[in-house]
């Protein structure tokens, strides 16, 4: 593996998007700065093996970057039926100091619940966090996450404040820890979540879940991966770059590249 695909720190996501514009305006409406449609680098769209031309509108929430991109050939729309076990799952969770009132704000702008109630507080063993898990108005998972009081000191100000990871649901945790420590992420505690309150922040019945965080040296954000021992996820075929679902980190790199993980999440390096 050359030294210089490892993921060394994530400066951005990049989200496919059907109607840019309209979908730039609900993130606008929950907190991030939106800037204003430009055309996607003929090298970036060479990168990802697509014909034709696209368009990105960059988006910031504090230090944390979102693209919305575009094709002139689309693919396919959101997986209606896709639960949060299922492996197309990925999500950015949204670090708040309410997340009742993002809640509300995401409400009224067009976002529509995962989870089965408004925000949930798990137990202090899946690290007490106040959450709910939520689509916006093309389909994208995103999770609103407040800390308990005290407990994330780096995390300062009010609203929305920043992504602190993306969580990707994953066939075989053995295997994607193997995936992406090799590539230089750190493990750090790993928990097993169950009980009412994950049954309610999934949307699901008898959760079972692995959440194991995976750390880059410069961070946040960070990835964790989520194996879900119960309910079993399903697998709904591999993503093509431009479909919607097909979500992509962007790690820092001294090289261009684009790879999957072993259940077809990307990774993009961009210099």
């Amino acid at each position: 593996m050359s030294s210089d695909l490892i993921f060394q720190a994530i400066v951005g996501f990049r989200l496919v998007a059907a109607e840019p514009a309209r979908l730039a305006a609900f993130y606008r409406e929950i907190g991030f700065d939106v800037g204003e449609a430009a055309r996607i680098p003929v090298a970036d769209v060479k990168l990802l093996g697509l014909s034709g031309a696209g368009s990105r509108i960059a988006m910031s929430l504090g230090r944390s970057r979102v693209d919305l991109e575009s094709f002139d050939h689309p693919g396919r729309p959101y997986p209606r039926d896709a639960t949060a076990c299922d492996l197309v799952f990925q999500h950015l969770a949204l670090v708040t100091d309410d997340a009742e009132a993002a809640w509300r704000r995401a409400c009224d702008a067009g976002a529509t619940p995962i989870s089965s109630e408004r925000p949930v507080t798990l137990p202090q063993s899946a690290g007490g966090v106040t959450s709910i898990k939520f689509r916006d108005p093309e389909g994208h998972p995103l999770e609103f996450l407040q800390f308990p009081r005290g407990a994330r000191p780096d995390w300062k100000g009010t609203g929305v404040m920043g992504i602190g990871h993306s969580a990707i649901s994953v066939s075989d945790v053995a295997a994607s820890r193997r995936f992406y420590t090799c590539r230089g992420l750190s493990e750090a505690r790993a928990t097993v979540n169950h009980g009412p309150t994950q049954d309610a922040l999934d949307g699901l019945d008898g959760v079972e879940v692995d959440v194991v965080p995976l750390n880059p040296s410069d961070k946040p954000p960070h990835v964790e991966m989520l194996g879900y021992r119960h309910p079993v996820g399903h697998t709904l075929g591999p993503l093509s770059i431009n479909d919607v679902a097909a979500t992509r980190i962007v790690w820092r790199s001294n090289v261009d590249a684009l790879i999957r993980d072993p259940d077809g999440h990307l990774h993009q390096f961009s210099r």
